[in-house]
């Protein structure tokens, strides 16, 4: 009998009793994942991509591609000079001259011009598409990683009074005040949780290295995350959602409708390449030339006859557009402006569509969170201390409290899940509305 009430006495001071009871604390998350001081947090990480994930860094290079093409589209056409000697074979005449042409390119540079600004515009809105869909992969594996890090917690704090459980009632067997059935099922209960636990934490592990990846860090570097997931989800519950219409801020659909203007500004590029154009020339020419015979000078006396020549030339070449309009150009622009116009239009409905379902799967996961932050887990956790104390008074066999045990655990497990999907809806919604952070 004394060792019943001593057994009793220390379930109770393990766990609160039902009448005392308080709302169920957050679990305190294992050594080795979080850090509430030096950890990283969700904002830092989302930060951290931006700054160095490698596909990110590709796109941003795409930009400066498009920059340069706009610099060279900029540019005038250059000037083309050409010389040319003339010599007569066995002779003493010679010609030298020089020319140079210089290509008016007509009409044309304006239109080179408004495609490059287009495509540099739609290159910085393809990065800050990019931006928004990390973005939201950081915040999905951020909470992957606080999501698997509170079921080890659950279950290590689990597996310890199981394990303290399992002790006290080899000390009652060996004092013959409990059959030794009730020891070997606590047993067996205590490795299963060990086993589960094991894979648990190899989940956490998993996850851990994908986050890794995503903010550029290499698998072996340490890292701890600052933050829990029901901090997170607490945080942004208390957060008002947008309301107002986003779906054409949107950088995709953004994007899609400045290709329309890309397209726009190559249907005139090719009108303008169906024109007419024009290049100037001019030229000079020495030519030394003279005949073996002698003449006469003014003053009577013979001297060979030969002349030294200047000549300078100008003119200009006319390129008519009589057979080569550039109509294929001008129909492939067309065709691509029509194609640009349905991408625009699934774009956006795509975004109606994204947003809409991201609101509502917001909402329900918000109305869940609402069961749950009542008495649920409040009430669990007393019935888990009510039925061991039951048990330590002899009232329950231990099939109950294993029971009971598990119930409470997938209790935990299913509180878990419902943090992590209104964690993932609310990411769901901030990327529908095109936010980064």
């Amino acid at each position: 009998m004394k060792t019943r009430v001593i057994v009793a006495f220390l379930a109770l001071c393990f766990l609160p009793p039902a009448a005392a009871a308080q709302p169920a604390a957050a679990p305190q998350p294992p050594e080795g994942f979080v850090d509430p001081v030096n950890g990283l947090s969700l904002d830092d990480a989302i930060t951290r991509a931006l700054a160095q994930e490698p596909s990110l860094r590709s796109a941003r290079a795409a930009v400066e591609v498009a920059r340069g093409m706009q610099v060279q589209a900029g540019l005038r056409k250059n000037l083309s000079l050409s010389a040319e000697l003339r010599g007569e074979p066995a002779g003493t005449d010679n010609q030298t001259m020089l020319s140079v042409e210089w290509p008016l390119d007509l009409f044309r540079r304006q239109g080179r011009l408004a495609v490059a600004e287009r495509e540099v515009a739609t290159a910085e809105l393809t990065v800050a598409d990019r931006q928004r869909l990390l973005a939201s992969d950081v915040r999905i594996r951020f909470g992957d990683v606080l999501a698997a890090v509170r079921d080890l917690t659950v279950l290590q704090q689990l597996v310890a009074a199981v394990h303290r459980q399992h002790d006290l009632l080899r000390a009652r067997v060996e004092e013959g005040a409990s059959p030794p059935l009730d020891r070997d099922l606590v047993g067996v209960e205590a490795r299963r949780l060990d086993a589960d636990r094991l894979l648990q934490l190899g989940r956490a592990e998993r996850a851990m290295f994908d986050f890794k990846r995503m903010v550029g860090l290499g698998s072996s570097e340490a890292l701890r995350l600052k933050e829990t997931l029901e901090d997170i989800v607490t945080r942004e519950s208390a957060a008002p959602v947008p309301t107002t219409d986003a779906a054409e801020q949107r950088p995709d659909v953004r994007e899609a409708r400045s290709r329309i203007a890309v397209s726009d500004a190559r249907i005139d590029r090719a009108a303008r390449d169906g024109r007419i154009d024009v290049s100037v020339f001019g030229g000079y020419m020495r030519m030394d030339a003279g005949f073996p015979q002698s003449g006469l000078s003014t003053t009577g006396s013979p001297e060979p006859i030969r002349g030294l020549f200047h000549y300078v030339t100008g003119g200009a070449t006319v390129t008519l557009p009589i057979f080569n309009r550039n109509q294929g150009e001008l129909a492939a622009a067309r065709a691509e402006r029509d194609g640009a116009v349905a991408a625009h239009d699934a774009a956006r409905l795509s975004a109606d569509t994204e947003i809409a379902a991201a609101r509502a799967a917001d909402r329900r996961a918000r109305e869940a969170m609402e069961v749950y932050s009542g008495e649920v887990r409040t009430l669990a956790r007393q019935n888990l201390n009510v039925v061991r104390q039951s048990y330590d008074l002899g009232r329950v066999t231990i099939f109950e409290v294993l029971a009971e045990q598990k119930r409470y655990l997938d209790q935990e497990r299913g509180y878990t899940e419902t943090l992590r999907l209104a964690y993932e809806a609310r990411t769901a919604l901030k990327r529908a509305m095109g936010e980064t952070r």
